[in-house]
């Protein structure tokens, strides 16, 4: 007859009574009825984790336990606490934001108490209290935090930053390898993390514009080594390894909630769309070549809001690859596989995979790669950076070829160097409201000539050149959650957009039309010449004649003996624009970042401290409050 041996220890989570019954149950159990309860008792945890005891009933009642049970004191449950993970993102066009959504998901899946976080709602003093961190962060123009970021990147640069010794954290950066501080932020981020006391979970992994397969690498790598760790870190209990099962769903019999219904047609499924109707907007004599597109959405289920963007898929010149193919003294009909894994020949495939113009100094560095030249040597020294650019502006691909060959370059080394043509991202110029079936776009085609070449934009003149009436153009959808109408209908609203930045501002006011929005509209609009650029001109009239748009003030800089642009403009209604502001209105930028932007910006902020009496500094926190409160918006490029 078996004895009562002291399995259960003084120091386990049960009460004296609780462990002498198990201390008289565990001595009389077989090997194979200990098994079996190991094993019962692993999907029970793994229930109460998962759904409380809510799902650890069904899983009792679901028939596995079948014997009657024996009368216990009342259980006292004793689950592993979910480790907890935030997932921090700074996005300028969304990438950023749908892989944090992405790594949310898997983190909840395994077991993770897990948030997603924007950096314009977070504060680096909140950091210290934070177990594990991923980081998922672009790099915008010339190695700068993206927009909504670029508060919490100077906080968590300063010397107010806080220690950060207990925490955990990868990072994973995007970017773009034909700019120069690729991945710059990525970068910056994972060594200030480092430098503050962190502690380095994963390598840091940067992504190009190619970014899927290395972004879901980087999750499962990084999540699975935070799991490890919160496992490893549990108090062994009795008879116990130490560690704790944060589990999947696939062991745990309970069903994921359902998924919410997309169109099928997204970024891993373009919609082929018909091209509708395509008109040059710009009067004879212009200098420009501006383009207004009309697609069909029908029967694509595809939805759109004013501020989102539509991705296109283009298609390389084939002048432009056939000249690089015989730059590199290749046959086009060279046999080679596809993406989809298809046999095609090697001008079919560098024409739709490959982005085979824009010339970085990653590129060159591979092109050195295979054929070590002193010249490029020289200009991939890091005292070099200056002549570097210079090389690079105004040449592609085909120039290192010519300039630089390389004797018996193989179809292989070749593909090598391209990364996969990204996609183009242009402002929707329609509301979904007004356009049912449609979407429209202003495009700016890009034709140029450098270095004894004519160049032209790959999607801009793909557009404008090589699709007919009725032909089909692959897209997709980019949401901008951060450049939106008001909610409130009634806020009046001042949109800054010269150029191809009037687009989204042509939405918004589609928009307001059909919505009856009751709010003020105030448009600043400039370009090059009143008669040819006025981009949209009897539009814009007929809204400012109904008394949709309250206001219009335009800046034709080529028709003034002193440039005039839109931000002098601003400067000449300082005082209304103030009072709009202080009414409450939104304030909103579309256009080019390098200049354009950045004028307007210091404009404002000019205009919030003359006429609001305040001095550069508080007229500067003005401003960045509006940023928080959404009141200042801006969609640059």
């Amino acid at each position: 007859m078996a004895t009562n041996r002291k399995i259960i220890p003084d120091h386990s989570p049960f009460s004296p009574q609780e462990a002498e019954w198990l201390n008289h149950f565990l001595t009389r159990m077989s090997g194979e009825q200990a098994q079996w309860l190991s094993g019962f008792m692993s999907g029970y945890q793994v229930s109460l984790l998962q759904g409380g005891m809510r799902n650890a009933t069904q899983f009792m009642d679901s028939g596995i336990l079948e014997a009657e049970s024996p009368t216990l004191p009342s259980p006292i449950t004793h689950t592993p606490p979910k480790p907890s993970i935030t997932i921090l993102y700074g996005t300028e066009s969304g990438n950023s934001e749908s892989l944090a959504a992405e790594a949310k998901k898997r983190a909840s899946k395994l077991g993770f108490k897990a948030r997603m976080l924007d950096m314009s709602d977070a504060r680096p003093t909140d950091l210290p209290t934070e177990e594990n961190l991923m980081v998922i962060v672009s790099t915008w123009g010339a190695g700068d935090p993206p927009e909504r970021a670029a508060d919490y990147h100077a906080k968590l640069m300063s010397q107010e930053a806080p220690r950060l010794d207990g925490l955990r954290y990868a990072v994973l950066g995007l970017g773009d390898s034909s700019y120069d501080q690729f991945c710059q932020m990525g970068k910056v981020f994972d060594a200030r993390l480092e430098q503050l006391g962190g502690k380095r979970i994963c390598d840091r992994r940067d992504c190009d514009t190619d970014y899927e397969s290395v972004a879901s690498s980087w999750m499962d790598t990084t999540l699975a080594a935070m799991l490890e760790h919160a496992r490893a870190s549990v108090p062994v209990a009795a008879g116990g390894s130490g560690t704790a099962d944060y589990a999947s769903g696939a062991s745990s019999g309970t069903q994921a909630a359902p998924a919410e219904v997309y169109s099928i047609y997204g970024k891993k499924n373009p919609f082929p769309s018909p091209l509708l109707d395509r008109v040059v907007l710009n009067g004879t004599g212009s200098s420009k070549e501006t383009l207004h597109l009309e697609f069909s959405l029908e029967d694509s289920g595809i939805t759109y809001e004013p501020g989102d963007a539509i991705a296109i898929l283009p298609v390389n010149c084939p002048e432009v690859i056939r000249d690089i193919i015989h730059a590199a003294g290749l046959s086009p009909e060279y046999p080679v596989t596809s993406k989809s894994g298809d046999p095609v020949d090697l001008e079919s495939y560098i024409l739709k995979e490959c982005d085979a113009t824009s010339l970085s100094k990653l590129l060159i560095q591979k092109y050195h790669e295979l054929s070590p030249n002193d010249e490029l040597a020289e200009l991939l020294r890091p005292e070099s950076k200056a002549k570097l650019q210079e090389f690079i502006w105004g040449r592609e691909i085909v120039d290192l070829l010519v300039e630089y060959p390389i004797p018996n370059l193989s179809p292989d080394n070749l593909i090598q160097l391209f990364r996969r043509l990204p996609p183009r991202l242009y402002s929707i110029a329609s509301s979904q409201r007004a356009n049912p079936d449609q979407v429209h776009l202003t495009v700016a085609a890009v034709r140029y000539y450098t270095h004894r070449r004519n160049r032209k934009g790959v999607c801009s003149t793909f557009l404008a050149d090589r699709i007919g009436i009725g032909e089909k153009v692959p897209l997709y959808v980019q949401p901008n959650r951060h450049f939106r109408l008001p909610a409130d209908p009634d806020v009046p609203i001042i949109m800054v957009g010269p150029g191809t930045g009037i687009a989204p501002f042509r939405a918004f006011m589609q928009d307001r039309q059909v919505t009856g929005a009751k709010g003020k509209n105030w448009l600043f609009y400039g370009d090059r010449h009143f008669s040819t650029d006025f981009l949209y001109q009897l539009e814009w009239q007929d809204y400012h004649k109904d008394g949709l748009l309250t206001r219009m003030d335009v800046a034709f800089s080529r028709d003034t003996p002193e440039r005039i642009y839109v931000q002098h403009r601003m400067l000449e209604h300082s005082r209304e624009i103030f009072g709009w502001l202080e009414e409450g209105a939104c304030f909103y930028v579309c256009g080019d970042a390098s200049r354009m932007a950045s004028d307007v910006h210091n404009t404002l902020i000019d205009i919030v401290g003359r006429e609001g009496n305040k001095n550069p500094e508080e007229a500067s926190a003005y401003v960045n409050q509006l940023k928080k409160s959404n009141r200042y918006q801006r969609d640059v490029y």
